[in-house]
């Protein structure tokens, strides 16, 4: 059986990091853009096994470079062929929230099952759908977790018992319970108010106890960073001494980090998901455990874990 890496332009760097750790061949899928708009798709040599590495976020036209790609790949002799996107766009919007407004998780879903045999993400943006195969009709799909990853980071780097972890909402207390069990630290989930798409209130419980001690913001997302600043706002009010983050999808851009810092957040990490300026911590592990059955590997010696 041969396997190989196949990736967008945007995912070059992980890409290649992990083609590197399976041992396998990877492959730029070259995107040339005419001048009214269209682009032309060429991929590399086909491997029976192929992984298509594309992280999307702004996603439109990588969306359309995919389809191309699947395509080409399925008529070089690919058996089967797994999108590896560490963020997977449009899984927000489950439901018609008004009247006339698109499915789009249902939409997307539909689309990448026709053309994939398996999904792979991280972290999946979720409300109501519990299973994330149910987006991806008649194939495999799997939704990974990022907390084992990150709660290594933060062993290595060294955190502060007293640590309090923040969840910023009601939808991360699953994640936020999993990665202070990893660590055996205390946490506390905020109520969120959202009165626009820049602009939410943040309180927290009453028996939070965030005076005088160091807290970590952990978040699934961040877009534009009002939710992080209006947490890093209420935590200083309510007595944290340090303020730290980390995120697992940063799609914000620079301005909006520097405005985090000059809410009190001193440093903000986030995973290698979407390639930004505050990637910290790699998901390369993750990826080969999850991909080891496809590549038939051996499972990898505990000292390099």
């Amino acid at each position: 059986m041969s396997a190989a890496v196949h990736f967008l332009p945007s995912s070059s760097r992980d890409a290649i990091s992990l083609a590197s750790r399976l041992g396998v061949p990877v492959h730029e899928i070259a995107i040339h853009t005419f001048p009214d708009g269209e682009i032309r798709v060429t991929v590399g040599p086909a491997a029976s096994t192929t992984i298509i590495y594309a992280s999307l976020d702004r996603p439109n036209d990588k969306l359309i470079a995919l389809m191309f790609a699947a395509e080409a790949l399925r008529r070089g002799g690919v058996q089967r062929l797994i999108l590896l996107a560490p963020y997977l766009c449009y899984m927000r919007q489950d439901a018609p929230f008004h009247a006339g407004e698109a499915v789009s998780q249902k939409v997307i879903g539909s689309m990448l099952a026709g053309r994939m045999d398996r999904i792979m993400t991280v972290n999946a943006h979720l409300h109501r759908t519990s299973d994330i195969r149910t987006v991806f009709p008649g194939i495999e799909a799997d939704d990974l977790s990022a907390m084992p990853v990150i709660a290594g980071a933060l062993q290595d780097s060294g955190i502060d018992p007293a640590t309090i972890l923040i969840g910023p909402d009601a939808e991360s207390r699953p994640w936020i319970s999993d990665l202070a069990g990893r660590l055996g630290l205390d946490y506390a989930v905020a109520s969120k108010t959202r009165r626009g798409d820049r602009s939410v209130a943040i309180a927290f419980p009453g028996e939070a106890k965030i005076a005088g001690r160091p807290a970590l913001i952990v978040d699934d997302i961040v877009s534009s960073g009002g939710t992080m600043i209006a947490c890093a706002k209420a935590l200083t009010s309510g007595g944290a001494t340090l303020i730290d983050a980390v995120i697992t999808h940063a799609l914000f851009p620079e301005q909006s980090g520097r405005e985090m810092a000059l809410a009190g957040i001193r440093s903000l990490r986030s995973t290698h998901s979407v390639p930004h300026a505050s990637n910290a911590i790699r998901l390369d592990e993750l990826f080969a455990d999850a991909l080891r059955g496809e590549m038939k590997l051996a499972p990898l010696p505990e000292t390099t874990r």
